[in-house]
């Protein structure tokens, strides 16, 4: 690249790509000159060149059927500064081999010094190229088990919403859904300057998921392992995780000593018996704070905890926020309430009967 020319992006596009986060990328990479007249020090003209890359010039259906223009091949791109795989729909039957094209290319873009960037299930084709074994990587929770299963070697790590990897931190990394705006941030703190990244969230209101990606972590239990003590105990558990001795109610329930319940429980589901009866009452918790009104130290009480203090540590361990700022990034909105922000009443007032529109002023 030469000096002040701007840094080359090819943004990823093959079949079964998302349409909103390649148009997101694209956007909000090439948004500096309308920043720039409302914010000092970003740069009028935008120092990315992106453009959408795939395996031939053409235009493909994305997942939902909205269309994407791919402006040029890969094999036509023999020099680029960054390349990032957005999100794809991958179901539990993915395999690797689906696009050998792009994941060779991939592996000749890295040798000539490019930075790879994965969005969401775009791990798939960034593990695929053999960068990530021995590091630890993130994506969406719902494609574990294929990632686990194709790629053992990567070092899962779901609570994280960005990561890099690498000597020169040439691999990036970001979690499920909406963390593609993180990742666009990271690049324009990284590439422009943090005082343009910090410009860039405000003007687009993006994002930025500070805590993680733990709070939005379903616990999803496994229970295909085969072993059916252990089922039977975790079936028992799902009506009696409020117990006061769950542990020891499970060890009866299989049939097992302390010491073999904790030994094949962990062998069977990957969790400690205490830590999974933890994590289901904490779910519970979730459910609660997302779904009613009730009292935080109430809700401690119901799912088992009798100290509110030993409740709230357990929940920000687990959650990485507080279980007061879970609900108000989960909780439904109160429209009629004026408690959080929302209006209160309609938008535009009624018209008066004399056609004139009310004066009484908005709240």
């Amino acid at each position: 690249m030469a000096p002040g020319a701007p840094l080359h992006v090819s943004l990823v596009a093959v079949p079964g790509t998302l349409s909103m986060p390649v148009a997101g990328l694209y956007e909000v990479l090439n948004a500096f000159p309308v920043l720039a007249s409302f914010y000092d020090d970003i740069p009028e003209v935008s120092p990315f060149q992106v453009e959408i890359v795939g395996a031939e010039q053409t235009t493909m259906a994305a997942a939902s059927g909205l269309p994407i223009t791919i402006q040029r091949a890969f094999r036509d791109v023999v020099s680029t500064d960054i390349v990032i795989v957005p999100t794809m729909a991958v179901d539990q039957n993915w395999r690797p081999g689906r696009h050998p094209e792009l994941v060779e290319w991939l592996q000749a873009m890295h040798g000539t010094g490019t930075v790879l960037c994965s969005a969401c299930t775009g791990l798939v084709i960034l593990a695929e190229t053999g960068l990530l074994d021995g590091q630890r990587a993130t994506t969406h929770w719902a494609i574990e088990p294929v990632v686990r299963a194709c790629f053992p070697e990567v070092e899962l790590c779901l609570n994280e919403v960005l990561l890099t990897a690498g000597q020169q931190e040439e691999l990036v990394m970001s979690g499920g859904g909406a963390s593609w705006q993180d990742l666009v941030l990271y690049l324009i703190g990284r590439f422009v300057s943090p005082g343009a990244s910090r410009a860039m969230a405000k003007f687009e209101m993006l994002e930025q998921h500070a805590e993680g990606q733990a709070p939005y972590l379903p616990f999803l239990p496994p229970v295909q392992h085969g072993d059916s003590l252990i089922r039977a105990a975790q079936h028992w558990l799902e009506t009696h995780f409020t117990d006061a001795g769950p542990v020891a109610g499970m060890a009866a329930i299989a049939n097992l000593s302390p010491r073999s319940l904790e030994r094949r429980f962990r062998r069977a589901t990957g969790y400690s018996p205490i830590d999974y009866v933890q994590r289901v009452r904490i779910e519970e918790a979730k459910r609660r704070l997302e779904q009613t009104d009730a009292a935080i130290d109430q809700i401690g009480w119901d799912v088992g905890y009798q100290d509110p203090a030993a409740f709230r540590r357990l929940f920000k361990r687990i959650a990485r926020v507080t279980p007061g700022a879970y609900r108000r990034k989960f909780a439904v909105p109160d429209l009629g309430r004026n408690t959080t922000g929302y209006l209160s009443r309609p938008l535009y007032p009624k018209r008066s009967t004399g056609g004139r529109k009310s004066e009484q002023p908005l709240e």
